[in-house]
């Protein structure tokens, strides 16, 4: 297929390139790099055997997305161009709803005209807030605690009601838990702006000695360890997870949610014993008071997926945390020293 993957220089989506790109899909990359490094192509490049088609283009300017689309005949599209760090949210929710909520209208106005209707989302499970119960399945309910959730919230009403309109619409909104590692290779991995939003990033710089000591957000959960139990992913079997997607996109009716998980939990200090085992360094650490709005644990079923995918995850804990090992140590400053 002729896939376009808008948001396919960031972390997620580059590994997505590299997935779609070994099953033989033609893949044209959109990305304004607000939150992705230019390097990462010549990284793709490496992997691929070819130089990715990559355009710098926002998804919330309709005249430029509109010439990608006049002049590409594409099967789909693959959406993850979206401002992603909860924190950020909350002190900057103009700027999350204009990003991802304005720029998911622009996109599919622009994929209604060009007559584009196949369309795999980057949803997340912040959609379900505070879960009551776990495992969480997709007909749980769904809310959201912070404007980055409620933005992805939205964006999966917004895709909803589209295909509701429109019967020939076919959407899949995969809503993942906790992405986690790197390319096997190290070439490409995670690379956030400034401090780390997520808890492995975060250990890597710490046991590369660029951060002091881990903050460990609650000692007393009712959990294993007293620690908060969350389900971790990894990336590679996450990008795995979007090439069954839009191969199975032919079958779907209206907008298809899935979970995208392991199906069990591991706990904070569980991850971070086993990253001191990949990597042979110690995690300084410290207990600090809860969080307010956080849970004990959170882990998806995934079954929904394995079913109507054929797809599950094959990479466990020890593989999450060598592969990003590897990629921290290849990489200690991220894209910037290429």
């Amino acid at each position: 297929m002729h896939v376009l993957v808008c948001g396919g220089a960031g972390y997620i989506g580059s590994h997505t390139c590299v997935a779609l790109a070994e099953r033989g899909h033609r893949v044209v990359i959109a990305d304004n790099f607000s939150n992705s490094a230019p390097p990462v192509l010549e990284r793709l490049a490496r992997l691929t055997g070819q130089a990715p088609d990559a355009r710098r283009v926002d998804v919330r300017n309709a005249a430029a997305l509109a010439a990608l689309f006049a002049g590409h005949r594409f099967d789909a599209v693959i959406h993850f161009a979206a401002l992603k760090a909860v924190g950020e949210s909350c002190e900057r929710p103009l700027d999350y709803f204009d990003n991802n909520i304005s720029g998911t209208i622009t996109l599919l106005q622009a994929m209604r005209a060009a007559d584009v209707r196949r369309l795999v989302f980057s949803s997340s499970a912040t959609v379900y807030g505070e879960p009551q119960s776990v495992p969480i399945d997709e007909d749980a309910p769904l809310s959201s605690t912070n404007p980055y959730g409620r933005t992805k919230l939205v964006m999966e009403q917004l895709i909803g009601d589209v295909c509701t309109a429109d019967p020939g619409f076919q959407a899949i909104s995969l809503r993942y838990f906790n992405p986690v590692g790197a390319h096997p290779s190290g070439l490409i991995g995670e690379a956030p702006n400034g401090v780390p939003n997520n808890l492995m990033p975060y250990i890597c710089q710490v046991a590369a000695g660029k951060r002091e000591r881990l903050q460990i957000y609650g000692g007393d959960w009712p959990t294993v360890d007293g620690t908060g139990v969350r389900d971790y992913i990894h990336v590679m079997d996450l990008a795995q997870a979007h090439v069954h997607a839009l191969e199975k996109l032919d079958g779907v009716r209206g907008h298809l949610p899935l979970n995208l998980g392991a199906g069990r939990g591991i706990s904070v200090l569980e991850l971070l014993r086993a990253f001191e085992t990949a990597s042979g360094r110690e995690i300084p650490y410290r207990i600090v008071d809860r969080r307010v709005g956080d849970v004990a644990e959170v882990y998806a079923d995934p079954s929904r997926a394995e079913r109507l995918l054929g797809w599950r995850t094959q990479l466990d804990v020890d593989a999450m945390c060598r592969d990003a090992w590897r990629w921290q140590s290849m990489n200690p400053d991220g894209y910037a020293e290429t």
